[in-house]
């Protein structure tokens, strides 16, 4: 049986005051713990703004134009596209990517159901395992 494992974590970080649009998507994707310490040039930012810009226009994207776009190798790039697709953000066909829904709203409600889904699926698996436990 074959597993679709997504991984979303959500990080309580203090919004900045008066951030500008650039702030706000900082703060947004650190909140979704999509932007590390690790991420030194900020190329999973810049990734991921490459996305929301293409979302804004309704293209999806290749990673060879996204590489290009912002002068990084094929490689990273992939790297950190797996991440968001692993995390249900980002979508992929096979040769292009996108953003799972075309504004951020939305996108957050899906993730909010996604997370709803597994959370009662957990709740019932715990039933049963009482049940099974006899507690």
């Amino acid at each position: 049986m074959a597993f679709i494992q997504r991984r979303i974590t959500i990080v309580t970080v203090r919004k900045p005051p008066r951030a500008n649009l650039n702030d706000e998507l900082q703060w947004f994707g650190s909140s979704l713990g999509l932007f590390g310490q690790r991420d030194k040039d900020k190329s999973m930012f810049r990734v991921f703004l490459e996305l929301v810009k293409a979302a804004k226009t309704g293209r999806p994207l290749s990673s060879d134009a996204i590489a290009e776009t912002l002068d990084l190798t094929r490689g990273t790039v992939v790297h950190h596209i797996n991440k968001l697709i692993e995390s249900g953000i980002v979508l992929y066909d096979g040769r292009h990517y996108w953003l799972r829904d075309n504004s951020l709203e939305l996108l957050i409600e899906e993730v909010q159901k996604d997370t709803e889904r597994t959370i009662e699926d957990l709740r019932k698996a715990a039933r049963e395992i009482d049940q099974m436990l006899g507690l």
